[in-house]
């Protein structure tokens, strides 16, 4: 091999070292860019920081609460309906989220839009083994609209400032690592952020 292969393979080499390191970098610093790939590959990132509309919906205890309750923490603001089938299909991911990820800093807001209500949505969650989540509700369907959402299901990433990071639309392995990744990317921004 000439003296001039050898140098250009080594910066080859170079190249591609540097954009492993670029990469490993951008998944693991709050400064670079949030880790999307894998199940969250079609993750939408918001065009400019807007504050999240203001909806308001209750619990299973029949209280009503607004998005801004939960301002503080980072948000996984699920749209769904037990009729619609690819939201049916993801709500086992999203449950398994909430109990790996769920307390003081972050939440899945699962919020369905089905006209019954608790009525079923409880029979559901029984159903489907659904324990982590809690159960949320807009019978009004009011909320896919503020957020214009285009379907179902879509989720919305929500930060701790109330702001929309971002959205998908349709479903997603919500507990893949991947998925997880790019929630704890958030979750140790806003840490950043404070500190």
């Amino acid at each position: 091999m000439s003296r001039r292969g050898t140098i250009a393979g080594g910066v080859a080499g170079l190249v591609l070292l540097l954009a492993a390191g670029a990469a490993w970098w951008t998944q693991q610093t709050p400064e670079g860019r949030p880790p999307l790939g894998g199940a969250v590959a079609s993750f939408v990132l918001a065009d400019r920081t807007e504050p999240a509309p203001e909806i308001t919906f209750s619990d299973a205890a029949g209280n009503t609460l607004r998005l801004a309750d939960f301002k503080g923490k980072v948000v996984l603001v699920n749209l769904w309906a037990t009729w619609c089938a690819p939201c049916v299909k993801e709500m086992p991911a999203l449950d398994r989220l909430q109990a790996k990820l769920g307390g003081p800093d972050f939440a899945v807001l699962a919020l369905s839009i089905d006209r019954e209500g608790l009525a079923k949505v409880q029979p559901f969650f029984a159903q489907n083994k659904i324990a982590a989540l809690a159960a949320y509700l807009d019978p009004a369907g009011r909320s896919p609209a503020l957020f214009g959402a285009r379907g179902l299901p879509t989720t919305l990433l929500i930060g701790r400032d109330g702001t929309v990071i971002g959205r998908q639309e349709g479903s997603a392995a919500w507990d893949e690592e991947a998925a997880i990744r790019l929630m704890r990317y958030y979750l140790d921004l806003g840490k950043a952020k404070s500190a």
